[in-house]
């Protein structure tokens, strides 16, 4: 078993402990939350708003420099120029079971969107609340959807809240799915841990391949007698991951039970915990529990000062604030809290993560556009940016 020394501080209150690393201070940037869509107006522009619960935020993979926004009702809404258009992109709201942690909550836009117009959806099914991973294509008109769905999975849900959300292609054309364990509370039935179940795992798929999609040679349980979509294990709720555009890391939050919530980066085949684990820490089981066995996170903090449920962010690549750069930023749902930490080659952080943005927000989710800048929504039905602050 490898030993560590976990470095730790306490940053307004809030208990933070990550994996060691050495660490230089350094300045620490200036940033604010610049108003894009409101309940009140469009920046720079007056008119009503119609954002319903936005949960994600991305962008076509085609230049065009449009927003897409995820309203977890059942509409994906665009922003373009700064203006929020009338018409929804995609309108499913008759498919899907809105309530608490059910909803539409993923979208992903096909690496080659521009030439196929293809794109995923992940939602929650009116009829039973299962996960339903789903197909669409682009219109003749560029602004609007069609209406043809195809379903590539149905994956059952056995009680209404985990229901994981996130898609994302990866650096390899692949699609990767976070599925939550299945809900209720502890994982009762232990899915996170069973590789026959899809439940708790982050999948990986291959949406070239279509009846109905196709499992990468390379994925960790292929030859076994396990479910082969699996990538990694052992996760309790993935609402949100992201892909570092330099680098290709994959950086996930995963949403803790009642003490710790906590940042992994995952590596193929992966095993992080749940439910023996939960943070560094065992749950409900005595010390040791057999750490050993688990890749432990990079970082993790606890509830205090009103924290709840981490909302896993991006490495920043952009340029409006070039102090951000190479720095994970996430944020914490309840507290509105933004918080930041340097990452290294490898999906190393270094140093101390550090607060940098006090917000009234409830952080349903960050997005990020072509440029790799980074957005904030806030599920009450505003959409920020980050955007460089006072000195």
């Amino acid at each position: 078993m490898k030993s560590y020394i976990a470095a730790c501080c306490v940053v307004g209150g809030l208990f933070f402990s990550a994996h060691p690393a050495a660490l230089a201070e350094e300045a620490r940037p200036s940033v604010t939350l610049l108003p894009i869509v409101s309940r009140g107006s469009l920046l720079m522009l007056s008119f009503p708003p119609s954002l319903k619960s936005p949960v994600f935020l991305t962008h076509a993979r085609d230049q065009s420099g449009r927003l897409f926004i995820v309203e977890q009702p059942g509409t994906i809404r665009i922003l373009e120029k700064g203006k929020l258009l009338d018409a929804p992109f995609l309108d499913i709201k008759e498919r899907v079971l809105l309530g608490g942690e059910q909803g539409l909550l993923g979208l992903a836009f096909h690496p080659e969107y521009r030439l196929n117009g293809r794109f995923f959806v992940n939602y929650t099914r009116k009829d039973d609340g299962a996960t339903v991973i789903a197909e669409y294509h682009r219109s003749e008109q560029v602004d609007l959807a069609g209406r043809e769905e195809r379903v590539l999975a149905l994956i059952p849900q056995p009680y209404p809240n985990h229901n994981g959300g996130m898609i994302a292609f990866g650096p390899d054309g692949y699609l990767y799915i976070g599925m939550g364990d299945g809900g209720s509370g502890g994982d009762p039935q232990n899915r996170a841990q069973n590789k026959n179940e899809l439940l708790g795992k982050l999948l990986r798929i291959d949406m070239n391949n279509l009846i109905p999609y196709g499992i990468p040679t390379d994925n960790p349980f292929v030859r076994g007698q396990e479910r082969p979509e699996v990538f990694a294990l052992g996760l309790r709720n993935p609402w949100r991951f992201s892909f570092d555009r330099d680098t290709g890391d994959l950086w996930l939050a995963d949403v803790g039970q009642n003490k710790w919530e906590e940042v992994n980066v995952v590596r193929k085949g992966g095993n992080y915990g749940w439910r023996v684990m939960e943070g560094f820490h065992c749950f409900n089981l005595p010390e040791p529990c057999g750490k050993e066995n688990f890749t432990s996170p990079l970082l993790e903090y606890d509830h205090q000062g009103g924290r709840c449920s981490i909302t896993g962010g991006y490495v920043y690549r952009g340029r409006s604030v070039s102090e951000l750069a190479g720095l994970y930023i996430y944020g914490d749902y309840c507290s509105g809290e933004i918080f930041a930490v340097h990452t290294a080659k490898g999906g190393r952080i270094v140093g101390e993560p550090w607060l940098l943005v006090k917000s009234k927000a409830r952080i349903s989710s960050f997005g990020e556009d072509d440029a790799g800048e980074i957005y904030v929504l806030d599920h009450k039905g505003a959409v920020y940016q980050l955007g460089p602050g006072s000195k």
